[in-house]
């Protein structure tokens, strides 16, 4: 694994970002943006994914970093959800939500691998550096 800096040195972080550019651009170029309610959900909820990935990181120790990659991840099912919501409403079509639900998936998997990683990593964090 490369070193890593700062939360946006993390694969993580990076495709959470990835999946939020695509939820925003089907919230501004597709008939989901008159729909302001499931359009605010599910932007929030995909923002969450990032955004506790970096509030974890940031927190400096891997107890705190594990349990805001929980929310992230959290997050991530919520967001997948909400795929099938845009589905049924003919917001995208079934390869859209095919390769929407599959990223959102991908991105579940890595953040529980990550987790497990923590887990059994000797480093515990670097707010305990000596």
């Amino acid at each position: 694994m490369a070193k890593v800096e700062k939360f946006e040195d993390l694969q993580i972080w990076q495709d959470a970002r990835i999946l939020c550019q695509k939820i925003f651009i089907l919230c501004t170029q597709t008939e989901l943006k008159q729909d302001f309610g499931l359009k605010n959900q599910i932007r929030n909820s995909s923002g969450s994914v990032m955004h506790n990935i970096a509030e974890g990181f940031e927190r400096g120790g891997n107890t705190e970093f594990i349990q805001f990659l929980g929310y992230s991840k959290g997050s991530a099912g919520e967001t997948r959800s909400q795929f099938y919501r845009l589905l049924d409403a003919n917001y995208i079509g079934q390869n859209e939500f095919e390769e929407l639900k599959t990223e959102a998936e991908k991105l579940s998997k890595q953040i529980s691998n990550f987790i497990k990683y923590l887990k059994n990593s000797e480093f515990k964090g670097s707010k305990y550096k000596k």
